[in-house]
C-alpha cells in the first residue's frame, strides 16, 4: 500500500447530503437484498471440499502481538452513487497507532480506545511475508449461507490462486460458542488438507463475532494469522434483528454475557484484526460497535462511507480493500510504525 504525506481532517457532511447519503444506502440495501434472495437457495449445501495437498512452499510461521492501530477510510469523493452499485472512490484513510505492546497497559499513558479518530497508516501496521498465501475461510451472517460471497470471492481469486473455502452454520444455531467450536474443527481440518499452519478468516456481521470468540477465546489465535470483519457488532448493538426472540440473537446485544466475555483480558493474542465498519450501517448502533475496541488485540478499524450493513460483502471498493489486506505480508515480527496516509482505491 503506497504511503501518502499526512493529509487534514476531512470536513463533516451537511445533514442534507447525509439525508441523500442515507437514502441512496438504503435503497442500495434493498437491492442487494434481492440479490440474496435470489442466489440463497444455490448456497444452502455445503461447498464441495478439494482433495488434501501439501502446503504451497513454506510453513506459514506463527505471529506475535504487535500494536493497535485504529483506521479511517473518510466519505466518499465524486463518483457513482452508492444507489447504483457503482464504484464508490474512497478518500484518504487516516490511522491512529496505539502504544507499543509494553505501553498499551501503562495507567499513565493508556490507549485512546475511541475508533474512528484521525492520525498513522493502514499499509504500515500490516503484516511482513510468509513465502505462501494462507487459505482464507468465508463466514456468513445471520441467517445467511455461503451465497452472500459470491462477488467478494470472484474478487478474492481474480489475481491470486489463493486458497478459499466457504462455510455454513446452521441457522438454527443457538450459541455463539457453540459456532467458534465448530468453526475451531473445520480450521484445523482445513489447516491439515491444505498443509498450511495458519490461515484467513473473512466474517460477515455475526459470522465475524463467530470467527472472534473462536480467535480470542478459543486458543484460535494460533491458527488465524488475520481475521477481517465487515458489520460485526464487536461492542454488542442495541438494534439487533429479532432482538429477544433468537438466543443467538440476544448475544449480540452489549449487555449479553457473551459480549463481556470479549471485554476480557486477551494478552499474547497472535492475530490481527481488521474490521470494515460503515457510518450507514442501520444494524449497527451505534455505528462504532462495529470497530475492534480492546487494548490486548492488535486492529485496524476501517470506516466506509456510501453503504449499508447488507452492502458490505459485496461492494467492489469494499472487496478491492479486504484483497488489499489479504495480500499484505502475512507476520508482523520485523514491521515497523510509520506516520502518514494510505489511499485506497
Amino acid at each position: 500500500m503506497k504511503l501518502l504525506p499526512l493529509l487534514p481532517p476531512l470536513p463533516r457532511l451537511p445533514g442534507p447530503r447525509l439525508s441523500s447519503a442515507l437514502l441512496g444506502a438504503t435503497a442500495l440495501e434493498l437491492v442487494v437484498l434481492a440479490g440474496h434472495l435470489i442466489v440463497y437457495p444455490f448456497g444452502i449445501t455445503p461447498e464441495r471440499r478439494p482433495p488434501a495437498r501439501p502446503a504451497d512452499t513454506a510453513t506459514d510461521t506463527p505471529t506475535t502481538t504487535a500494536a493497535a492501530t485504529d483506521v479511517i477510510v473518510g466519505p466518499t469523493a465524486a463518483g457513482a452513487d452508492a444507489a447504483t452499485g457503482g464504484p464508490v472512490p474512497a478518500a484518504s484513510p487516516e490511522t491512529r497507532r496505539r502504544p507499543a505492546p509494553d505501553a498499551r497497559r501503562d495507567p499513565a499513558g493508556g490507549p485512546d480506545r475511541e475508533c474512528g479518530e484521525a492520525t498513522p497508516p493502514a499499509a504500515a501496521a500490516l503484516p511482513v511475508t510468509a513465502t505462501a498465501a494462507p487459505p482464507v475461510v468465508l463466514l456468513h451472517g445471520f441467517i445467511g449461507n455461503r451465497s452472500v460471497f459470491v462477488v467478494l470471492r470472484r474478487a478474492l481469486t481474480r489475481r491470486s490462486h489463493r486458497h478459499l473455502e466457504s462455510l455454513n452454520y446452521s441457522p438454527l444455531t443457538r450459541d455463539v460458542r457453540t459456532a467458534a467450536e465448530l468453526l475451531g474443527r473445520h480450521v484445523e481440518e482445513i489447516c491439515a488438507r491444505t498443509g498450511h499452519s495458519r490461515i484467513d478468516i473473512v466474517g460477515h456481521s455475526l459470522g465475524g463475532l463467530i470467527a472472534r470468540y473462536y480467535v480470542q477465546r478459543l486458543g484460535g489465535d494460533r491458527r488465524v494469522r488475520t481475521l477481517v470483519t465487515l458489520g460485526t457488532p464487536h461492542g454488542g448493538t442495541a438494534v439487533a434483528p429479532g432482538t429477544g426472540v433468537h438466543p443467538i440473537v440476544r448475544q449480540m446485544r452489549g449487555d449479553s454475557t457473551l459480549i463481556e466475555e470479549l471485554r476480557g483480558p486477551a494478552p499474547g493474542c497472535r492475530t490481527r484484526f481488521v474490521s470494515f465498519w460503515s457510518e450507514l450501517d442501520q444494524m449497527m448502533v451505534p455505528v462504532r460497535t462495529a470497530c475492534v475496541d480492546h487494548p490486548d488485540l492488535d486492529a485496524v478499524n476501517v470506516r466506509v462511507t456510501g453503504i449499508g450493513h447488507l452492502a458490505l460483502p459485496v461492494h467492489p471498493t469494499v472487496a478491492a480493500a479486504i484483497r488489499e489486506v489479504l495480500e499484505a505480508p502475512g507476520t508482523r515480527e520485523d514491521t515497523t510504525p510509520a506516520t502518514g496516509a494510505a489511499s485506497v482505491a
